[in-house]
Protein backbone atom coordinates (compact mmCIF):
# COMPACT_ATOMS: atom_id res chain seq x y z
CA UNK A 1 0.00 0.00 0.00
CA UNK A 2 0.92 3.15 -0.87
CA UNK A 3 1.98 5.46 2.48
CA UNK A 4 4.09 8.31 3.39
CA UNK A 5 5.05 8.86 7.00
CA UNK A 6 6.86 11.55 8.62
CA UNK A 7 9.13 12.16 11.42
CA UNK A 8 11.68 14.44 13.37
CA UNK A 9 9.18 17.03 14.53
CA UNK A 10 9.24 18.39 17.67
CA UNK A 11 9.94 22.17 19.79
CA UNK A 12 13.15 23.58 19.03
CA UNK A 13 13.95 27.55 19.94
CA UNK A 14 14.39 30.29 18.06
CA UNK A 15 17.61 30.22 15.83
CA UNK A 16 17.77 26.20 16.16
CA UNK A 17 17.80 23.55 13.31
CA UNK A 18 15.39 20.36 13.03
CA UNK A 19 15.33 17.61 10.11
CA UNK A 20 12.47 16.21 8.95
CA UNK A 21 12.36 12.92 7.73
CA UNK A 22 9.60 11.23 4.77
CA UNK A 23 9.89 7.51 4.46
CA UNK A 24 7.83 5.90 1.68
CA UNK A 25 5.91 2.61 1.00
CA UNK A 26 5.31 1.07 -2.38
CA UNK A 27 7.42 3.37 -4.93
CA UNK A 28 10.68 5.14 -4.86
CA UNK A 29 11.16 8.54 -4.51
CA UNK A 30 14.03 8.74 -6.78
CA UNK A 31 11.07 8.30 -9.23
CA UNK A 32 8.90 10.92 -8.50
CA UNK A 33 8.76 14.44 -7.53
CA UNK A 34 8.59 15.15 -4.31
CA UNK A 35 7.71 18.40 -1.80
CA UNK A 36 7.17 19.50 1.74
CA UNK A 37 4.17 21.35 2.67
CA UNK A 38 3.11 23.17 5.58
CA UNK A 39 0.03 24.55 7.42
CA UNK A 40 -0.13 27.04 10.36
CA UNK A 41 -3.24 27.12 12.50
CA UNK A 42 -5.83 29.18 11.02
CA UNK A 43 -3.80 29.15 7.70
CA UNK A 44 -4.01 27.76 4.27
CA UNK A 45 -1.33 24.92 3.58
CA UNK A 46 1.41 26.40 2.00
CA UNK A 47 4.47 24.60 -0.60
CA UNK A 48 7.49 24.83 1.01
CA UNK A 49 10.17 23.16 -1.19
CA UNK A 50 10.18 20.42 -3.87
CA UNK A 51 12.64 18.53 -5.30
CA UNK A 52 12.47 17.07 -8.62
CA UNK A 53 12.64 13.47 -10.08
CA UNK A 54 15.13 11.63 -11.18
CA UNK A 55 17.22 14.66 -11.71
CA UNK A 56 17.30 16.18 -8.08
CA UNK A 57 16.72 19.64 -8.99
CA UNK A 58 15.53 21.49 -5.63
CA UNK A 59 13.59 24.84 -5.37
CA UNK A 60 11.89 26.14 -2.41
CA UNK A 61 9.80 28.87 -1.21
CA UNK A 62 11.02 32.16 -1.02
CA UNK A 63 10.24 32.42 3.05
CA UNK A 64 12.61 29.63 3.67
CA UNK A 65 14.80 30.11 0.88
CA UNK A 66 18.73 29.62 2.46
CA UNK A 67 17.30 28.47 5.49
CA UNK A 68 15.69 24.91 4.45
CA UNK A 69 17.21 22.42 2.52
CA UNK A 70 15.09 19.62 0.89
CA UNK A 71 17.32 16.46 -0.03
CA UNK A 72 16.51 12.41 -0.25
CA UNK A 73 18.39 9.49 0.44
CA UNK A 74 17.42 6.71 -2.12
CA UNK A 75 18.98 3.87 -0.61
CA UNK A 76 16.61 4.79 2.27
CA UNK A 77 13.58 5.53 0.12
CA UNK A 78 13.11 8.81 2.51
CA UNK A 79 13.13 12.43 1.88
CA UNK A 80 14.54 15.18 3.90
CA UNK A 81 14.00 18.68 5.29
CA UNK A 82 16.90 20.13 7.10
CA UNK A 83 15.56 23.44 8.32
CA UNK A 84 18.01 25.49 9.88
CA UNK A 85 18.15 29.11 11.76
CA UNK A 86 14.12 28.77 12.58
CA UNK A 87 11.55 31.46 13.46
CA UNK A 88 8.50 31.67 15.47
CA UNK A 89 6.81 31.99 11.81
CA UNK A 90 7.83 28.25 10.86
CA UNK A 91 5.53 26.71 13.26
CA UNK A 92 3.15 24.63 11.37
CA UNK A 93 2.33 21.09 11.10
CA UNK A 94 4.45 19.75 7.92
CA UNK A 95 3.37 17.14 5.21
CA UNK A 96 5.44 15.29 2.66
CA UNK A 97 3.56 14.75 -0.84
CA UNK A 98 4.50 12.76 -3.96
CA UNK A 99 3.40 13.54 -6.99
CA UNK A 100 3.09 10.12 -8.98
CA UNK A 101 4.35 9.58 -12.80
CA UNK A 102 1.03 9.76 -13.85
CA UNK A 103 0.08 13.11 -11.90
CA UNK A 104 -1.48 12.34 -8.52
CA UNK A 105 -0.74 13.15 -5.32
CA UNK A 106 -0.18 11.02 -1.88
CA UNK A 107 0.34 12.91 1.44
CA UNK A 108 1.79 12.04 4.92
CA UNK A 109 -0.15 12.41 8.01
CA UNK A 110 2.14 15.11 9.12
CA UNK A 111 4.58 16.24 11.62
CA UNK A 112 4.82 19.15 14.30
CA UNK A 113 7.24 21.75 14.46
CA UNK A 114 7.02 24.48 16.95
CA UNK A 115 9.64 27.18 17.16
CA UNK A 116 9.25 28.51 20.63
CA UNK A 117 11.23 30.25 23.67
Amino acid sequence: QVQLVESGGGLVQPGGSLRLSCTASAFSVSSNVMSWYRQAPGKEREWTATISAPGGTTQYADSVKGRFTISRQNAKNTVYLQMNSLKPEDTAVYYCKARRSWGTDYWGQGTQVIVSS
